[in-house]
Parts: structure tokens; C-alpha cells; sequence
């Protein structure tokens, strides 16, 4: 998976938003303005942190040596990705995991809002 095919399955996902928020470089993606993933553009590598469960998060870390503490963020929730390494499925698995765990976090009003989104988005 490249950046582009990722940027497109996170924007295909009901109620996401891309911005860069803290430079030109680092592409941010959000789920009712709260972000899951973001990636610099400017890497050699491609590389996206994801949320993830601690526990989880450990367990990766343990498993795949291309899944790093989260570069610049909390390390105990957050996960980097070295995406040459990992699988489209693994991706996108981690990618979906990370946008429920924030999903389930959201206050139940703004989950409401969400859900009633149809604009042909998953």
C-alpha cells in the first residue's frame, strides 16, 4: 500500500477529514474532528501512526519488528508503522482499528451525528 491508496481508504471511512494541522508535510486524518492516522509525506519511508489499545499496542511491537513505538506521540497509545514491511490487510485492519477506538470514544451525541452521516462513506 502506498500513501496515496491509504489516504483514499481513510477518506472512504463515514465522517473523516485530512488537514495538517502541525505542518505541510504531516498529513493528519480525523473522525469527527478527533484524529486515527497520520503520516509525513516528506519520508523515505512510508510510515503512519495509528491508535491502538496499550495492550495491543505491546503485543504488535512484540510480534512485527515494522511496528514501532509512535514516532512524536504517546507511546503507550499510539503505534508507527513501517508500511514497506507490513501487509494492505494489516494495514487496513490496524488502520480500522484505530478509527473504532476513537469512534468509541467520541461523546454518544457526536457518535449520533456520525451515524447519521450517508454520504456514501462506510
Amino acid at each position: 500500500m502506498n500513501v496515496e491508496e491509504f489516504r483514499l481508504y481513510c477518506l472512504n471511512k463515514r465522517g473523516v477529514t485530512e488537514s495538517f494541522p502541525f505542518d505541510e508535510s504531516t498529513l493528519v486524518f480525523k473522525v469527527m474532528n478527533k484524529m486515527f492516522a497520520l503520516t509525513g509525506l516528506n519520508a523515505e519511508d512510508f510510515r503512519v501512526n495509528l491508535k491502538c489499545d496499550p495492550e495491543k499496542a505491546l503485543e504488535l511491537r512484540e510480534e512485527f519488528d515494522y511496528v514501532l513505538p509512535g514516532y512524536h506521540m504517546s507511546k503507550k497509545h499510539w503505534n508507527t508503522i513501517i508500511c514497506e514491511f507490513a501487509t494492505d490487510i494489516q494495514i487496513k485492519s490496524w488502520t480500522d482499528d484505530s478509527y473504532q477506538l476513537i469512534v468509541a470514544s467520541l461523546p454518544k451525541k457526536i457518535q449520533a451525528e456520525l451515524n447519521e452521516l450517508t454520504n456514501g462513506h462506510e
